[in-house]
């Protein structure tokens, strides 16, 4: 087998945990058909206890710890260099000695990159076939944050926005192929830099249906008689945090008014103080990190994702929908879904439509959604053959229309 070089910003496991649930499973199709040479952070000391498994899967790895807080303070150099502050985040010697190592002793041919910042680590390696998977387009997401901020970081984030977009064209354009996780996240990166138009593509997300499925049997988390509304993701991230703010502010109060017996749980790790403090909020149960998100989306009444900050695909929608669940969704949370909405799904635009379409489940099973829903994940979503395209790129000469996952219309 060839060698091949993987450049993750986050140990890519466990495998059902959002942010890594892609990076996973690239490791391991990967694995079955490389000798992979894996680099990667551990941001979060609980994962240090995935290292064994994920060396398992590798020729060699390098691990390098990250400090949030202290990334946090170092990033803060690149105001001074004209740098992405992203970029400095993620600069680490150590790993770059590594890739430097890693690249002079073994005959790498391809080398994967997963997130922008990475790709710092393989810019000098232009003998080599490169290939990115953006995920996201990172610098819009800061466009967005920044439209949402008060002075100064409003100003913070949009320079991060221009400098990281910049930094993102000079990378598409060095590397051979530029994924993204979505067609309309491809597209939208596209009009942002057309001069790398014929080299950009996308591969959707899957969704192991197997481990989400709603005919397993999990413990059931809520109270009697409780009506679960639920919200699943990482809580330290920021538009997670704005959603579930928004959600528990200005929708839950009006649906309590119809269901007394509703209650908003917010289901996920690392919650910051701005979501611990909903908790006050009557009907609001925030539960921090949990073993396993299933059995809260198991036995939920509906799931929520009333997101206004998204890019790429929303794992949490894929999820609910795979377990049958009736999902309510934002425009910016169905965003590169292909779902219809009122058959797989609920489209709310507005926290009145929310609010509305919330109370109208409550009322009534609708379980017929959950069904579709199920149907649609299993019919489009497979991991398998949204990967292939990832080893035509890594074998081929670009990522143009003929790569392009197919997606469920």
């Amino acid at each position: 087998m060839e060698h091949l070089l993987y450049l993750v910003h986050r140990i890519p496991y466990p495998p059902n945990k959002g942010d890594k649930i892609r990076s996973y499973h690239l490791l391991k199709y990967l694995s079955t058909r490389y000798h992979v040479h894996l680099g990667t952070f551990i941001d979060d000391p609980d994962d240090w206890q995935y290292v064994d498994t994920v060396k398992a899967l590798c020729a060699s790895s390098h691990f390098a710890a990250l400090n949030p807080r202290a990334a946090r303070i170092k990033s803060l150099t690149g105001l001074l260099n004209g740098r992405p502050l992203s970029l400095d985040y993620y600069r680490d010697q150590g790993l770059g000695a590594w890739v430097k190592s890693t690249l002079s002793q073994h005959p790498v041919e391809r080398i994967l990159v997963f997130s922008s910042a990475m790709a710092q680590y393989a810019m000098q390696a232009e003998k080599t076939r490169r290939v990115i998977d953006f995920v996201d387009i990172d610098s819009d997401k800061w466009r967005q944050y920044a439209e949402n901020k008060a002075w100064p970081m409003s100003w913070v984030y949009s320079r991060e926005s221009r400098e990281l977009l910049r930094y993102e064209r000079e990378v598409a354009a060095t590397f051979h192929a530029s994924l993204f996780v979505s067609q309309a996240e491809a597209d939208l990166f596209r009009k942002l830099a057309p001069e790398v138009a014929n080299k950009v593509g996308h591969f959707c997300n899957g969704v192991d249906t197997d481990y989400f499925s709603p005919d397993r049997h999990y413990p059931n988390p809520y109270a009697d008689n409780t009506r679960a509304i639920v919200f699943t993701g990482a809580m330290d991230y920021w538009p997670n945090v704005d959603a579930v703010e928004w959600f528990a502010r200005e929708m839950l109060p009006s649906i309590l008014l119809a269901h007394p017996e509703a209650v908003f749980y917010i289901v996920g790790a690392r919650p910051t103080p701005q979501v611990a403090a909903l908790a006050q909020l009557p009907s609001v149960k925030v539960t921090g990190a949990v073993p396993d998100i299933r059995p809260y989306v198991a036995h939920a009444s509906v799931a929520v994702a009333p997101l206004r900050i998204a890019r790429g695909i929303q794992n949490k929608v894929l999820e609910a929908m795979a377990m049958a669940k009736t999902t309510v969704v934002s425009p910016d949370a169905l965003e590169g879904i292909a779902a219809e909405p009122g058959r797989d799904l609920l489209l709310a635009k507005s926290a009145e439509e929310f609010t509305s379409v919330v109370n109208n489940v409550l009322s009534s099973s609708q379980q017929e959604l959950g069904t579709a829903a199920r149907a649609r994940v299993i019919t489009g979503y497979g991991w398998e053959s949204h990967l292939n395209n990832v080893q035509q790129l890594l074998n081929g000469p670009g990522a143009g229309a003929q790569y392009h996952s197919t997606e469920v219309q």
